[in-house]
């Protein structure tokens, strides 16, 4: 059985009060009476209930952060920046993985919500700003991360996905591929339009280029293993001369796909380009070009400014009136053996 706070009093012979302030401040209370409330915690092994104690203040000191898919190296990434931001104001980060799945991430907003986090990170599978913006009216600031809102009436960090497409379309034309083919999906996540819009201006800017649409159902390694094998599968001279894949996990799994059997060669025959610059992406069997995005950055970043809205949601009723700030980085092409000319 839990020993209580009553239960150190008893043993201390002190009110509960005096126990309480022995715990929250003990400068108020006299040497001796902290001394004999200390022996009596330790003798009993009292551990205090500190979530309890928060949640009488009003939040918790926890973050909620819901991310696309935790296997994502890139979103790990996110998380660590997230959590080092965090730790400098004594507060802890709740991974949430709606794993591109609208019900999962509406569970994890719920829960958040009950548990009254000091605020929630979100990478947003859909453009469902209603739902978060009731959750903010009801006192849970919100950023959103790796992405911005389509109207700007929440605070974001990000990075400029069309301006990545458009650098990796750009590089692979520049070594001369003119059968882009982007792979891809599903649709209903904005960094995939986004790239794929980059990557559409991209061809329309140079002479002789193509673009083919490979839509993916998920933005795993499986998924584009898939996607290259039905490219491996079709006759050499129907295939693309150059891939763009919407991140890495996909390109991985691609470059996986093509190289089995020997059967395509990378980048001999088709150049392969990913998204995000994960760890992996350079000891690839072939290291792969990648878009990078500062992803830890992205996370200290995102939380960073959820503690400015976290201070002015009791001055503006959950900050209606407050004005957002937009973080955008830029992109950064990496190029490797995967692209080479």
């Amino acid at each position: 059985m839990a020993v209580s706070v009553r239960d150190v009093a008893a043993a201390a012979s002190v009110s509960v009060g005096t126990v309480s302030n022995v715990l929250n401040r003990p400068d108020k209370v006299a040497p001796g009476t902290v001394e004999r409330v200390l022996a009596a915690i330790a003798e009993l092994g009292f551990v205090r209930n500190d979530a309890a104690r928060q949640l009488r203040a009003g939040r918790s000191r926890s973050i909620g952060l819901v991310v696309l898919d935790v296997r994502n190296p890139f979103f790990t990434d996110v998380a660590r920046g997230a959590e080092d931001r965090a730790a400098e104001d004594g507060m802890t980060i709740l991974l949430g993985n709606s794993d591109e799945n609208t019900d999962r991430e509406a569970s994890y907003l719920d829960l958040f919500e009950e548990q009254r986090v000091h605020g929630v990170l979100i990478s947003p599978l859909t453009d469902d700003i209603p739902r978060l913006e009731r959750l903010r009216s009801r006192g849970t600031p919100v950023v959103l991360v790796d992405r911005d809102a389509p109207d700007r009436s929440f605070s974001s960090v990000s990075v400029d996905d069309v301006v990545g497409g458009e650098l990796a379309v750009r590089h692979l034309g520049e070594t001369g591929r003119r059968r882009v083919a982007f792979v891809g999906g599903p649709a209903n996540i904005r960094q995939v339009t986004d790239r794929l819009e980059g990557a559409r201006r991209a061809v329309a800017a140079t002479p002789g280029m193509s673009l083919e649409v490979i839509d993916t159902d998920s933005l795993t390694v499986l998924a584009g293993r898939a996607a290259g094998e039905a490219i491996r599968e079709r006759p050499a001279a129907e295939r693309p001369d150059a891939i763009f894949a919407a991140n890495d996990l996909l390109a991985m799994g691609v470059l996986q796909a093509l190289m089995m059997q020997g059967n395509v060669r990378v980048p001999e025959e088709i150049a392969l380009i990913g998204y995000d610059d994960i760890d992996f992406a350079s000891a690839a069997v072939v290291p792969l070009s990648s878009i990078r995005q500062p992803a830890s950055l992205i996370g200290y970043t995102a939380v960073d400014l959820l503690m400015k809205e976290a201070a002015l949601v009791g001055e503006q009723a959950g900050g209606g009136e407050q004005a957002r700030e937009r973080v955008v980085f830029q992109p950064e092409l990496v190029v490797r053996e995967s692209t080479r000319a």
